[in-house]
């Protein structure tokens, strides 16, 4: 035809009348399939007796008995009308929710977090293990050591010698890590006992609970002079000996009101917010047009207490407040 189709076609796709509709008729059920009484009788049997089981522990279980009552698939089959397939029918352990820390610091030497972060060596598969605690308050390194391998002996080492030369008395410190196997381990655990040491874990797989090493450890792999590979574990030490020096000592913080670590851990803060003010109250009146807001500028507030999830609760808030006072 000139439309390009044939006849059959032309007259199938113009015709007026709807098709006619084909009656539907139902299905017949397969004479040899289970009656509804007896594919209850299959369900109530599985969701029952063998509810922590499999059909096909279930099958097996009552052929040995001398009993079948369905095949396999057909067990499945039932099981699968009812979206009962799999763990949604057994039941299941329970496990209580991980208790979420909640940490406070309002002085430097109440709260110390702890991590390790990996180096890169001079060759693939090579690298090199950065230990790092950090003190929650002031932000304050104050121990790490780079090694070549992850060990709770050496983490055991450099806690044990980051306290004792702080001076940390028994039942003062809070230490607090991830949930890694060298922090979990009895070696540590006894160490923490023997020195009077609170322990606190975060929970898995949540990196929020230790966010202040974290940080510490982008800060560090940021830096414009980290190098993509360490030549050698004492090229490590020697850049991360270089790096913490900056940190605690150059490195104006914004969780501590741009403030040095070593200052607010060693309580040089205040007296440098006090010339920082001085300063600026010397700006302002000589210049007062210079400044948009018309008032008088004032530094960042000195650091407040430190947190590890801030509690909700009024007990907590009392408790951080005389922290504070203390």
């Amino acid at each position: 035809m000139a439309a390009g189709l044939s006849q059959a076609t032309w007259y199938r796709q113009h015709r007026q009348s709807p098709p006619p509709v084909r009656p539907t008729r139902p299905r017949k059920p397969h004479p040899a399939a289970l009656s509804p009484a007896e594919r209850e009788q299959v369900r109530a049997v599985l969701n029952e007796r063998f509810a922590d089981a499999s059909p096909a522990t279930a099958y097996y279980s009552l052929l040995d008995e001398g009993v079948y009552l369905a095949s396999q698939s057909t067990m499945y089959r039932i099981l699968r009308e009812h979206g009962e397939v799999g763990a949604d029918r057994r039941r299941q352990a329970t496990h209580p929710p991980r208790v979420v820390p909640e940490l406070v610091a309002g002085a430097p030497n109440v709260v110390w977090a702890w991590d390790i972060t990996k180096l890169r060596g001079p060759d693939k598969g090579v690298w090199y293990c950065l230990y790092t605690i950090i003190d929650l308050f002031s932000r304050y390194v104050v121990g790490w050591m780079v090694a070549s391998r992850e060990s709770a002996g050496l983490a055991r080492h450099l806690i044990e010698a980051t306290a004792r030369k702080h001076g940390i008395d028994a039942g003062t410190l809070t230490l607090h890590a991830d949930r890694g196997s060298s922090m979990t381990s009895k070696t540590l655990a006894e160490l923490l006992i023997d020195l009077g040491v609170a322990k606190s874990h975060s929970r898995p797989r949540t990196s929020n609970d230790n966010p202040h090493v974290e940080a510490s450890f982008k800060t560090l792999k940021y830096c414009p002079a980290f190098p993509a590979r360490f030549g050698s574990i004492e090229h490590a030490r020697v850049f991360c000996q270089e790096f913490y020096a900056w940190y605690n000592r150059d490195h104006f913080h914004s969780g501590i009101g741009y403030h040095h670590p070593i200052d607010v851990h060693y309580g040089r803060a205040a007296a440098i917010r006090d010339r920082r003010a001085t300063v600026l109250t010397a700006a302002h009146t000589a210049h007062p047009e210079r400044f948009a807001s018309g008032g008088l500028p004032t530094p960042p507030d000195l650091p407040g207490p430190a947190w590890i999830n801030k509690p909700k609760t009024d007990e907590a808030k009392d408790a951080t407040e005389k922290t504070t006072q203390n």
